[in-house]
This record gives C-alpha cells, sequence and structure tokens, in this order.
C-alpha cells in the first residue's frame, strides 16, 4: 500500500516525465512516448516509469536507448522538480504492455463471437 506521501510523488514525477518525452519525441518525429504510470519506494530513492510506446514495434529499442540515457532524464527531472524534492529518485524505466494485452484479450473475445 502506497502512502499519500509517495502517491504525490509518483503523481509529480509522472507529470514532469510526460513533458520531458513530449519534448524529446517531438525533436524525432513519428514515435510517442506516454508516461502510464510511476511506483515510487517507500524510501523515495527509487523510481519506476511504466512507459507505452507507439508504435509498438519500435518500443524494445526505444526502451534501451532512454535506459542508457537514464542519467540525462534524471537531471533533466531534477531540474523541474528541484523545488518541491530535496533528492530526486534513481529512475528505472519498463515498458508498460498492459494496452497490447488489451487489444490480445479484444481479439480473442472477438474470435470466439
Amino acid at each position: 500500500m502506497e502512502s499519500t506521501r509517495q502517491q504525490k510523488i509518483a503523481r509529480l514525477l509522472q507529470k514532469e516525465l510526460s513533458e520531458i518525452f513530449r519534448q524529446e519525441t517531438a525533436k524525432v518525429g513519428n514515435v510517442i512516448v506516454s508516461v502510464s504510470a510511476v511506483r515510487v519506494s517507500p524510501d523515495l530513492s527509487i523510481a519506476r516509469a511504466y512507459l507505452s510506446i507507439f508504435p509498438s514495434d519500435k518500443a524494445q529499442v526505444l526502451l534501451e536507448s532512454i535506459n542508457k540515457s537514464a542519467k540525462t532524464i534524471r537531471y533533466d527531472l531534477a531540474q523541474k522538480v528541484r523545488y518541491q524534492l530535496r533528492k530526486t529518485p534513481e529512475l528505472f524505466f519498463h515498458i508498460d504492455d498492459s494496452l497490447d494485452y488489451i487489444e490480445h484479450i479484444d481479439n480473442l473475445l472477438q474470435q470466439k463471437g
């Protein structure tokens, strides 16, 4: 069970990370990266961000690139939240495949029907 503080920090990080990815993907084009969820550890030192990447066939390559530049992203995030947070958590990025899973279930249900 997440504390209220964890939830507030997670929402703040999600909002700011979304803005960072929006700015970066605007430069590249043809790719959309959205932050679907952020989970913060109880000691607030680790944040796990779950990303939805479109088109999904580029997701793995893009995730590797994002993980390689995690320190730069953390620095950019720290600049944005420096007045709200004393210490910016370590960032770990994961692919949120829940939309693909939902689509797969819908396809299975349509085949049955």
